[in-house]
């Protein structure tokens, strides 16, 4: 039999299958709701990113619907050429009012927010980047694309942050760079301490806030007005395709940091620029957050939800935000845990190697305001069942 060039995959994914590490991919078939429909069942819907609810609202519905019919769907081009339009500079003032900053560049997606951000600064083997060591994917791909010297800090240790920026002391430009929440532990950096530390050693400070906004602060700003350090931290990076509900990503920094990158980065300048019916939802969305309460709705179910699992015995990590892991620990048994939820109607994804360290495996519950008391009710009793099922409670 003569050897295929691509057996080393048909390997690696038989691999992945002994490990209990294949990603099973579940298709939904209906809008993203508290419930949704899969595999022609209603299952309850516990790891979507739509923490607000705001991904099927009917009043951003109706306003993409008339948008559309005014601006069109698609941009176009790339916004340096003729892909501007005048939503995109809406949209990036309101971000820029609504994160407290002089401005904003609207970018494709949060990956390629901090694409555009950490390779177009550090451009140069004397340059150094100082970076927590459970960043998210999209950091530590951005770093792998910039020139700069790394150093690599243990996770949320402001000793060895310290001890970092002292190595990287003679380098021409030096750059911190954190995520905000940590997404899969949901975890909050020491902010405060991190800006002192950048002011102390002239570091430019980036804060990935994909998993702050609409979470932390007065009216889900994010940790930046969480722990009131607007005009402290350089950049924010975020996301709206999490607590907006919809997709694309963004900067926000003073204005000369944003002229830079609509001069400099490669996503803005290569890549075509958010669609139209994108645009107008998270007009709208940052409208329905500064007029509502769904940021403390999410925080009720929050509180509600955590309460009752650890008095079930659940271990549910270091967790301060409405990521809640359910930790597991073993792959195979996280996996047979999200294969029995699935059977009772819950739709929990298992977290395993590489998305988290080897021995580390979790059921990530992503809390949202659109669930009800009802829905939480329904999820602990199975979760209980469950857990007592497999000696884990």
């Amino acid at each position: 039999m003569i050897k295929s060039k691509f057996d080393f995959i048909t390997e690696e994914l038989e691999n992945l299958k002994k490990e209990s590490r294949y990603n099973y991919i579940r298709v939904i078939e209906s809008p993203q709701d508290s419930w949704l429909v899969i595999e022609g069942r209603k299952k309850l819907n516990l790891c979507s990113n739509n923490y607000l609810g705001l991904a099927n609202h009917p009043e951003i519905i109706q306003f993409c619907i008339e948008g559309i019919k005014k601006y069109g769907i698609g941009p176009g081009a790339v916004r340096s050429i003729a892909g501007t339009n005048v939503l995109h500079i809406e949209l990036e003032k309101k971000l820029s009012e609504f994160k407290h900053t002089e401005d904003t560049i609207l970018l494709q997606s949060g990956f390629n927010a901090n694409l555009a951000v950490i390779p177009t600064l550090l451009d140069s083997p004397d340059d150094a980047v100082i970076s927590d060591e459970l960043n998210h994917a999209s950091i530590i791909d951005a770093i792998r694309l910039s020139k700069a010297k790394r150093f690599i800090y243990k996770h949320l240790d402001m000793n060895d942050l310290e001890e970092k920026l002292k190595e990287a002391s003679g380098c021409r430009r030096k750059v911190v760079v954190t995520d905000g929440v940590f997404s899969m532990d949901g975890d909050i950096a020491p902010l405060p301490k991190i800006v002192e530390l950048c002011q102390k050693y002239e570091a430019i400070l980036v804060v990935d806030d994909a998993h702050g906004e609409g979470v932390l602060g007065n009216k889900g700003r994010g940790i930046v007005d969480h722990f009131n350090l607007h005009g402290k931290v350089d950049i924010e990076v975020g996301t709206l395709s999490k607590a907006f509900g919809v997709v694309g990503g963004f900067v926000s920094s003073n204005s000369m940091v944003i002229e830079f990158l609509k001069q400099k980065a490669r996503p803005f300048l290569f890549s075509s620029a958010l669609t139209i019916p994108d645009t107008l939802a998270a007009i709208k969305a940052i409208d329905i957050i500064l007029n509502s309460d769904v940021v403390e709705r999410l925080w009720e179910n929050t509180r509600y939800f955590k309460t009752e699992m650890m008095k079930l015995g659940f271990d549910l990590g270091s967790s301060q935000t409405p990521i809640t892991p359910v930790m597991l620990y073993e792959e195979s048994l996280t996996q047979e845990f999200a294969k029995m939820l699935f059977e009772e109607d819950i739709f929990a994804m298992p977290i395993f190697y590489p998305t988290v360290p080897k021995n580390k495996a979790r059921i990530r519950v992503m809390i949202s305001a659109m669930h009800t008391k009802n829905d939480l009710d329904f999820a602990l009793e199975k979760f209980q069942k469950i857990g007592k099922k497999l000696g884990i409670i």
